[in-house]
């Protein structure tokens, strides 16, 4: 791919916005003050950080270090006595010196949002410095193309080309060194531009990220300034560092790859995904002093949380709009549902009668609405969110029944409130289960044999968001996860029919 100068955005970067961000960040706007007083989002800010610095690294192969490490690290600390030499492919002194150099960077992003700098070039070059200050060499080729370390330069252009040689033999092209401090100054320039232009932030940080790392102006690190520069973007709108994990190392290089081609909109719902989930966990935080808590009052405010689940508590005029909205969530949802029952009365239970299917809701006034309890609260366990079903609960299921196997399997969307305060939000979650009817001594009882998560992202609404707008959202992301629940249940089929 030929080098070419770097493009501003298109005439209509709007389109290139994930939508729900922007009622989503008014709600949080409105209680962020709140929220920032609270021992708990310190904490919450401190493994943000944490994990940053860790997974910035390991994407880019400057070390490795293994999952059962990295998750002792953002919760306890960037300590020696965390990390040995198996857990890691480098001495782990320089891991956890490179590791904290790179929390370090982070740390000072959020002086410079506080003294009301401008980005500049200088800035740049000083960030740079700070993210490799412990890294003295790098991979490189000598002059006659074989493997080699060189010298990392901190803090300056680089002088050579580093355009990298692709499995396929073609060759990627970055900005030729001569050309890097015109185009830095350019991409400044713009991105100034663009803040004046209120351009939303994950679109600004996508593009800002994406035009970076074609520039491509360093001889290593590149990709954890471009994180980091799009971390500055999310910082200063109020956000979080934007952190891409090893998870999703495979989607955002695929985004990339598509910005490369002109379009930027994956990469921008990418980010916008991962601060929408930073943010709704962040509204979902609590006085930590009720985490904390031991002993006799821990297990007394435990049963109370249990025996309260299905009670109404006082009614703010939040939660009321909120829950206005979700009832019509409830009603979408039973209505693709029974779409998707027709389809399967139609294609198969009218050829193969051992097949049923069938719909059932229960809402938020019904004793039903918290029969899957353990099911949201694993779910929200996994989203790192508090799964409130005092505040909502309710669900909408999609029951396909074998009845020659004498197995059913459920799939489920479940609305439920975030937080242990209300703070007008309810999530949706999505889950696929499959329960076969057995006997146990005598007793006929039925036991869970599968159970999957079928929406890769959380479904969240607040109550600042026109109803209009998280119904479509919701019928579209309802209908991708049903596809995803269908495929699993299919999936199973063979199982049953005997290896058919």
């Amino acid at each position: 791919m030929p080098w070419e100068p770097i493009a501003d955005l298109p005439d209509d970067p709007d389109r290139l916005q994930l939508e729900e961000l922007r009622s989503l960040d008014a709600l949080w706007q409105e209680k962020r003050s709140e929220l920032e007083e609270l021992d708990e989002m310190r904490t919450f800010r401190e493994k943000l950080v944490r994990s940053w610095a860790i997974e910035t690294g390991v994407i880019e192969r400057v070390y490795d270090i293994d999952r059962g490490t990295t998750e002792l690290l953002i919760e306890h600390g960037l300590k020696s006595s965390l990390i040995d030499r198996s857990s890691t492919d480098k001495d782990p002194e320089l891991v956890l010196r490179i590791i904290g150099d790179q929390s370090k960077a982070i740390e000072g992003l959020f002086d410079f949002i506080k003294r009301d700098r401008e980005l500049s070039v200088g800035y740049v070059k000083e960030l740079h410095a700070a993210l490799t200050r412990s890294q003295e060499e790098v991979e490189g080729v000598d002059q006659f193309g074989n493997p080699t370390r060189i010298r990392l330069i901190h803090g300056d252009w680089k002088k050579l080309p580093n355009n990298p040689t692709r499995p396929d033999g073609s060759v990627y092209e970055y900005c030729p060194p001569e050309q890097v401090p015109s185009e830095m100054e350019r991409l400044v320039e713009m991105h100034l531009q663009h803040e004046r232009d209120g351009v939303a932030p994950e679109v600004e940080a996508a593009w800002l990220h994406h035009r970076f790392t074609q520039i491509h102006p360093f001889q290593d690190g590149n990709g954890r300034v471009a994180r980091a520069l799009a971390t500055l973007v999310f910082l200063r709108a109020g956000w979080f560092p934007l952190t891409i994990d090893r998870d999703r190392k495979e989607t955002y290089i695929d985004n990339l790859e598509a910005a490369d081609l002109g379009d930027l909109r994956d990469l921008s719902r990418l980010f916008g995904s991962l601060e929408r989930d930073a943010i709704v966990r962040a509204l979902g935080l609590g006085d930590q002093a009720i985490q904390e808590v031991d002993g006799i009052e821990q297990v007394v405010r435990a049963a109370r949380d249990e025996l309260l689940i299905g009670a109404t508590p006082t009614e703010s005029e939040e939660l009321q709009r909120v829950k206005e909205t979700a009832a019509l969530l409830e009603r979408v949802g039973l209505e693709e549902l029974e779409v998707a029952k027709r389809l399967l009365d139609r294609e198969i239970a009218d050829y193969r009668p051992e097949f049923s299917a069938a719909t059932e809701y229960a809402g938020s006034s019904d004793k039903r609405g918290g029969w899957y309890f353990g099911s949201v609260v694993n779910l929200a366990r996994e989203f790192h969110y508090f799964a409130n079903l005092r505040t909502y609960g309710a669900w909408v299921r999609l029951r396909i029944w074998d009845h020659d196997a004498q197995t059913w399997d459920d799939i489920v969307f479940a609305l439920h409130g975030v937080g242990r305060e209300f703070r007008g939000l309810i999530a949706a979650s999505a889950f696929y289960e499959q329960q076969q009817l057995g006997t146990e001594e005598g007793r006929r009882v039925r036991n869970v044999t599968r159970r999957h998560r079928v929406a890769e992202d959380l479904f969240q609404v607040g109550y600042l968001e026109d109803p209009n707008i998280a119904v479509a959202r919701f019928r579209e992301w309802l209908r991708r996860a049903l596809t995803v629940g269908l495929a699993q249940w299919r999936a199973g089929l063979p199982a049953k029919r005997g290896g058919e």
